[in-house]
């Protein structure tokens, strides 16, 4: 039994932040000059600072992104035996998130539920644990989710990470099959906790909780009651040039492949200066490397499924296609994988 990705549909929140509101809040900065640093032109948001009732979470995204999966691709819910959860915004510490969207979905209670708060490597770790259900026969049709709301936890004067993130959610049906062509392939992986402190939310757990010191700082500020994103960007692209390239490597040769070989590369869609510069430092041609950032923003988990989503769209992506996929960032935490379309 082979494991392959069957199906993607991807949803966005209604609401936008353009580059040139930004330069209203932040006229030091010229739209042109936003596009230069991130490659973004439009970010997605839920967070709705005119009316809070409308405030889309996580899983509000994850839902709404099923239920669109489900009538587009003809999938009946009750086929549905395993649900992985993948979002840094979960709605609670218990229960599971992934518990209560099976209820909210009406799926099967005979599935497994599990949350995976992995942020940026998310699709990527998900794509793992979905093989493994599948080839080693636990599961049929497991449904990885992944959903992020960065805008809850970025400061409303943080231009920084204002002009780069973006709320979104996607939806994935693996399923396995013998001696099928379509699989994914085998995985690498990484961790370094000692970059944890490089990209963090803070006041939003047991070891830092929101204080009432806290809430009365930042009560003037929109979501900070979720804690709030700090990012020391500096560190984070000097990791993912010192990482990416190795991991991508490794995998390569753990397949035993050149980079000649995959047909096209599809990153976490971190910052589309940081993209370029990777695919230079890598030596990809540009017809190869895929990038689909300006529309979205950087959506976290959810970049890797909405950009390999768009790339099929555009015919970037054809049967028998090998893609790589890699995930890096917050942990810090990296891993990838080669899938065969």
């Amino acid at each position: 039994m082979k494991a392959f990705i069957r199906h993607i549909t991807y949803h966005l929140p209604e609401l936008k932040l353009t580059n040139a509101e930004l330069c209203k809040q932040f006229p030091e900065i010229t739209e042109e000059e936003i596009y230069k640093r991130t490659g973004v032109k439009v970010r997605r948001i839920a967070l709705n600072e005119n009316d809070r009732s409308k405030d889309k979470s996580g899983s509000d995204l994850a839902y709404e992104c099923t239920l669109k999966f489900f009538q587009e691709h003809k999938v009946n819910p009750e086929t549905i035996d395993f649900l992985l959860f993948c979002t840094v915004g979960l709605d609670y510490k218990i229960p599971a998130t992934a518990s209560i969207l099976q209820h909210r979905l009406g799926l099967p209670k005979q599935i497994g539920a599990i949350d995976i708060p992995m942020g940026c490597t998310g699709f990527v770790n998900g794509l793992s644990l979905s093989k493994g259900l599948v080839e080693t026969g636990q599961a049929t049709n497991v449904l990885l989710l992944t959903a992020e709301v960065p805008s809850y936890v970025i400061h409303p004067n943080d231009l920084e990470l204002k002009m780069l993130f973006g709320d979104a959610a996607a939806a994935t049906l693996i399923q396995g099959k013998k001696n099928s062509k379509a699989q994914i392939g085998s995985f690498v992986f990484g961790s370094d906790g000692s970059g944890a402190n490089h990209m963090r939310v803070k006041a939003s757990g047991v070891r830092e909780p929101i204080s009432e010191t806290w809430l009365n700082e930042y009560k003037s500020a929109l979501g900070m009651k979720y804690g709030l994103m700090e990012m020391n960007g500096k560190e984070i692209f000097i990791f993912a040039l010192k990482v990416v390239p190795a991991m991508i490597d490794r995998l390569l040769k753990k397949e035993g492949l050149v980079k000649d070989e995959i047909d096209l590369f599809i990153l976490h869609q971190a910052n589309g200066f940081l993209l370029e510069t990777l695919r230079k430092k890598m030596g990809i041609p540009e017809h190869k490397f895929f990038v689909y950032i300006e529309a979205v923003g950087n959506t976290v988990s959810a970049s890797i499924p909405i950009a390999l989503t768009e790339a099929m769209r555009m015919g970037r992506v054809k049967k028998g296609n090998k893609i790589l996929l890699a995930g890096f960032g917050v942990g810090f935490a990296w891993g990838g994988t080669i899938i065969t379309i």
